[in-house]
């Protein structure tokens, strides 16, 4: 387990500074599912007392991202295809609402946001490109002007940038997913709200439909050589 401690500042309070960084490495792989973590050797890596690393290991339990390992510890939590559906499930609903939302309000999203994404794509930066698709979303859900839409899906996209994350080291992403970004945001400046949710809906369908099984054969190849042993 090697974990990023560079951007731990100087203070006594590290809890949500131990929280990022696990939360960071969980997300982006660093830390696999199933990895065993213990109090002991994070607190190594990261120069700090046990404390904050126990109440940070708390609140990455609260959020569903590690759970009791067999015996002594935690572990990250393993990724499941049906519980992913049901994330997109519920994604859908909000990302939807904010399409229309933000197609009433006829707002114009900067046009940077696909260029960005555009261009992740073509340099196959797996970081950039994830957040380049969090960063287009949050954009509508801002210009839906209600709060709480960014507020809940934040909690979801925790997970699925996890999930994009390894389906994105094992296979490249849908080459047709910023054509997608831009016919919406045409449909939300064009202040089409009944387009909007219709390309929206659309979107996150094959966005989950993908993601799903992609996820599932890769779980089923990584279980493959244990289950010929």
């Amino acid at each position: 387990m090697r974990l990023n401690t560079q951007n731990l500042p100087t203070k006594t309070d590290y809890v949500d500074t131990v929280y990022r960084v696990l939360l960071d490495a969980i997300t982006d792989g660093s830390l696999a599912p199933g990895e065993r973590l213990t109090q002991e050797e994070i607190a190594e890596q990261l120069h700090v007392s046990r404390s904050p690393v126990l109440q940070a290991l708390r609140l990455l339990k609260k959020d569903g991202l590690i759970e009791d390992a067999p015996g002594r510890g935690v572990q990250v939590v393993a990724l499941d295809p049906a519980w992913v559906a049901h994330l997109y499930q519920v994604r859908g609903a909000l990302d939807v609402l904010a399409a229309r939302l933000a197609a009433e309000a006829r707002h114009a999203l900067d046009p940077a946001l696909i260029e960005r994404g555009r261009r992740a794509v073509e340099g196959e930066d797996l970081q950039a490109i994830v957040d380049a698709d969090l960063a287009f979303h949050n954009a509508i859900y801002a210009a839906s002007g209600n709060p709480l839409i960014a507020e809940n899906a934040g909690r979801y996209w925790t997970h699925l940038r996890r999930v994009m994350g390894a389906v994105h080291r094992s296979s490249s992403g849908r080459s047709n997913l910023w054509d997608e970004h831009q016919a919406i945001a045409d449909a939300i400046a064009q202040g089409d709200a009944e387009r909007a949710v219709m390309l929206t809906e659309l979107h996150i369908r094959r966005a989950s439909e993908n993601l799903v099984a992609r996820l599932g054969e890769m779980l089923q190849l990584s279980a493959a050589p244990s289950a010929s042993r």
